[in-house]
This record gives C-alpha cells, structure tokens and sequence, in this order.
C-alpha cells in the first residue's frame, strides 16, 4: 500500500513523503480497519515542525484522526467484528480514569502508526464504534477535536443549561463547543476575525459574535454580553497569547479549559482575584468518547467540515489547514 510518513521530522511538509509499505496484518487482539477518511488537527502541523511535545518517530505513518470499516481481524478480537464502523482513540491506551503524562508518550501519527494509509491494523482496546449517521468523512472528525471540546465543557465542573460559554475561532474544537454547548442549553459568545466567519458562527448557533480584530479589548465586550456577571465557561483554543483575557472576561467559580498550550507571555496575577478553575485538556479516554458518540447518535448532531481533499492531495490539505483559513475540519478521504 501507499502511505504518508514522516521521513525527515522538522523539515514541515517536505518531511511528509508517500512511501510503499507492506499491507499491515492483524495480530491477536486486532483488527484491520480500512481507513475511508481521516481528518487534520494543529499537532499535526507541530509534529511536521518538530515542535511537538511528544517526540516523533521517523517512518511513522501520520495523523491520529480517522475512520473505517472491520475488514478482519485476529485471534482473542471480541470488541468488534468484520464490518463494524470504527475509529481510534486519540491515546490508545487510555481506556479510563485519570490521566496521566505517561499516556500521552503514546499516540497514533506520532510513535505508531496513524491513519494517512489505506490500511491500519489497531489494538481492538483503542476502538470506537463511530455513530450510524454519520458519514466516514464526519466520523473522521471525532477522535481529537469533538472529544477535546466534549471534555472541556464535561469535566469537573460540567456545564449546565444558561450558563455561557465562550469560544475561540472557527476551527474543529471551537465549533464542536458551539455544537456541544447548544445541545445542552447554554449560551454562547463566540471570537472570530472576519465578517464571513461571524455570519457562519451565527448559523450554527452562536448567540453573540466579537470580532477580535475590530474590538481588540474584547474581555470587555464578552462581559458586556454577560451584564457584567462574565461566562461560566472558556475553550480556550487560543493558548497563552490569549489566555489572560480569556481569564478576564470569566464569571465567578468559572472554568477555563486551556487546549492550546502556545505562545508566550505572563499573566497578571490580579486576573485570579475572582475564584475559578483554570484546567489544561488532554482530549479524553476511550469510555468518554463512547459517552459523547452516544449523545452525537441521540442528538444526530453533525460535524462541521471545511473542505474534503483526496488521498492524492494531502499535501494540500496540509497546506489548506495551515493557512487557517478554514472552517470547520479539513478531511481527507480515499486511499
């Protein structure tokens, strides 16, 4: 088969190349998964940059996200079976509980094999069967990002109906909260940069829109919004760059669910006069994704991609992401 691996690592996209692999085979407890569609997410970029926290192995094939059909499986396999609908878990061997670092030492697209192939033979343990109603190509999308926002609006202070929620941008995990925090009765204010996003915000639900650009102090115009009272909670996508605002504009007892840890500054120590939680998100375990497809399945909530890009074009897909203009997830199908 054909597949995309990381043949030099820091090199950005010229250390992506389509090398030939030998057809991977099951071996007890797995299952071969035909790959139909797998979706990008910004550590892969960082991967490609050598940037990555968790270093990379050369040869790998990329990217964590994606989803496909049972084609076999081998000795002791219980959990799924030939034909079943199926996609990854994000860390492959965090089935429960907590978390801890020495799980993300392991992930797919990064130190084993990922989903940029035609074929995947995976641990039966790291499977999820993906909901009915979805596509591949929406499915796809589910492995980082909705799970990543899943986990922010759903941790030790989870959200509740009327509470505001604030999102940043337009990409996969900000539009995943905008879904996710409608579906559960809350409101939200969401920060973007151009007109067109804005007006696309306000289809899929947003309450109320800021333009970043034009209102550059926007802590002020989110609390605004609130009568003054703040939000109750913030996905923070933007990272450190944006995180003391994000700090300034968040209600009593709020929370702030760093995804992003990026760039750099300080933080004023007077924006924690106000108690609140400030939590960083590691997406989420095996169980947690099959909680959030269940209520996906209940809700038919559906994914918002960007654009689909073929097997023969994911270098620019690769491209299309990085220049941020998207919205919504970039996927990329066939193979």
């Amino acid at each position: 088969m054909h597949a995309y691996c990381f043949e030099r690592l820091g090199a950005g996209l010229d250390g992506l190349v389509l090398d030939d692999r030998t057809d991977p085979q099951p071996g007890p407890g797995q299952a071969l998964v035909r790959i139909h569609a797998r979706s990008l997410n910004y550590r892969d970029l960082r991967i490609l940059s050598g940037l990555y926290p968790v270093p990379a192995r050369a040869g790998v094939v990329a990217l964590s996200d994606g989803a496909g059909e049972v084609i076999a499986v081998g000795s002791r396999v219980s959990r799924v079976a030939v034909g079943d609908r199926v996609s990854a878990a994000y860390f492959p061997q965090w089935i429960d509980g907590r978390f801890t670092m020495g799980l993300a030492a392991d992930q797919f697209g990064c130190t084993r094999d990922g989903m940029l192939a035609p074929l995947a033979a995976i641990d039966q343990a790291s499977l999820v069967k993906i909901p009915d109603h979805l596509s591949f190509e929406e499915a796809a999308t589910l492995p980082c990002a909705a799970l990543t926002a899943w986990s922010a609006l759903l941790g030790p202070r989870p959200i509740l109906p009327g509470e505001t929620v604030l999102t940043i941008g337009t990409g996969g995990v900000a539009l995943f909260a905008l879904q996710f925090a409608k579906l559960f009765g809350a409101r939200v204010i969401a920060l973007t940069s151009t007109g067109e996003k804005a007006e696309r915000l306000i289809q899929l639900g947003a309450d109320e829109v800021v333009n970043y650009v034009d209102t550059p102090g926007w802590e002020r115009a989110v609390r605004e919004h609130t009568t003054g009272r703040g939000v109750e909670h913030v996905v923070e996508t933007g990272g450190i760059d944006t995180l003391p605002r994000s700090i300034a504009c968040t209600a009593e007892e709020g929370v702030v669910s760093i995804v992003a840890a990026l760039g750099g500054g300080t933080i004023d120590g007077r924006l924690f006069a106000n108690p609140m939680l400030l939590r960083r998100v590691y997406v989420g375990s095996r169980t947690t994704f099959e909680t959030m497809n269940r209520a996906i399945a209940v809700h038919r909530l559906r994914p918002v991609i960007d654009r689909v890009f073929g097997f023969a074009e994911a270098k620019q897909a690769y491209r299309h992401f990085e220049a941020r203009r998207h919205i919504g997830k970039v996927v990329i199908a066939g193979g």
